[in-house]
């Protein structure tokens, strides 16, 4: 799943394009390196957004969720 497209459906970022703008801006890292909104993410990977000061640990990747399932796509470290 690409990364932009991760964060819109987890509901860390509201919007797919918000989402694109802050990774081409270069506020969102994939595994400690600057990230595009293109980047394949996986299970385990950790997404740090720069401006929140915020890392996540992706737990599952689901094509689309719920508000109570978003919640289980990341773990807050």
């Amino acid at each position: 799943m690409r990364l932009d497209k991760f964060l819109k459906v987890s509901r860390i970022i509201k919007r797919r394009v918000v989402a694109k703008e802050q990774i081409d801006n270069g506020n969102v890292l994939l595994n400690d390196k600057v990230a595009k909104a293109s980047s394949e993410v996986k299970e385990g990977d950790i997404i740090f957004l720069i401006k929140l000061n915020k890392k996540y640990k992706i737990q599952k990747l689901l094509p689309s969720a719920t508000e109570e399932n978003a919640k289980t796509m990341f773990e807050e470290i």
